[in-house]
């Protein structure tokens, strides 16, 4: 069965995006065939898979998830919604296809406020395809309006990826809760949490260290055992569209394996 994953936090720079990302170039890595799905409008995961350029040109000329959502669809003299097979990016990475997102996603809840079902309208568009890829991998926005709620509809995991701050770790609890609730509303009682992992932590400090040993005593098992340090690597390896696993830095690979190995047994993924 396809392991449907959502990278997800209601705090923006935890590094949420940089994990979806490098998981998806990792399960490349590992022949396993893997959809990116970019469903923040910021498009980081985007960027950070094709680069800028290349996201221009494939926008513009194939379109992104925001058509597959209806997003734009009031643009359109005959009203046609795109399919995958129109805005999916091939390749992105070894063994990894990308849909890429759109600024028009900040919209998306006033375009389909009218729309029926309006949180499935991902998985409609998609399910035909599904079971042709081992993994789907979904970066989400820092809050949980429509393009979370479409993710987390058919999603069969979630991973939750945290800095040591104050702010972040406070919101832990309240968005688990609220992941809680909200796959109840939406029919899929069966999410499960993959984990939560820290990530670009800091130069380690005694703050840092208290923080930790706070995050792991209040949510124990749920938090995966390494960690993910903010390295110069990995902010570079966004910024040149290429996977950490290229970078060079063998510590900033190590600290990602091991992540993604401990991700792999906790999906069940082999």
């Amino acid at each position: 069965m396809t392991k449907i994953v959502s990278s997800l936090n209601l705090k923006g720079g935890v590094g949420k995006t940089t994990i979806a990302v490098n998981y998806a170039a990792y399960c490349g890595r590992k022949n396993r065939k893997t959809l990116l799905i970019d469903l923040d409008p910021q498009s980081n995961a985007s960027f950070g898979a094709i680069g800028l350029e290349e996201w221009k040109t494939h926008s513009e000329k194939k379109g992104t998830v925001s058509d597959l959502l209806g997003a734009g669809q009031h643009k359109s003299a005959d009203g046609k919604v795109k399919t995958f097979a129109d805005v999916v990016y091939k390749n992105a990475f070894k063994n990894v296809d990308l849909i890429p997102s759109h600024l028009e996603l900040f919209t998306v809840d006033l375009d389909l406020a009218a729309k029926p079902s309006r949180e499935r309208i991902l998985f409609k568009a998609i399910k035909d395809i599904i079971a042709d890829y081992q993994l789907i991998i979904c970066d989400c926005p820092p809050n949980l309006t429509l393009p979370t709620q479409n993710a987390l509809h058919f999603s069969t995991h979630f991973i939750v990826p945290v800095s040591l701050d104050y702010l972040s770790v406070l919101g832990i609890g309240l968005l688990l809760n609220r992941v809680k609730s909200l796959s109840g509303d939406l029919d899929n009682g069966d999410l499960q949490n993959a984990g939560i992992i820290l990530s670009r932590v800091g130069r380690p400090s005694k703050h840092r260290g208290e923080t930790e040993a706070t995050v792991r005593s209040d949510f124990k098992d749920s938090v995966l055992g390494g960690q993910i340090r903010d390295r110069s690597a990995v902010s570079k390896s966004m910024e040149d569209a290429n996977s950490i696993f290229n970078s060079g830095d063998k510590d900033a690979i190590a600290e990602f394996n091991y992540i993604f190995a401990e991700l792999d047994k906790r999906l069940k993924i082999k």
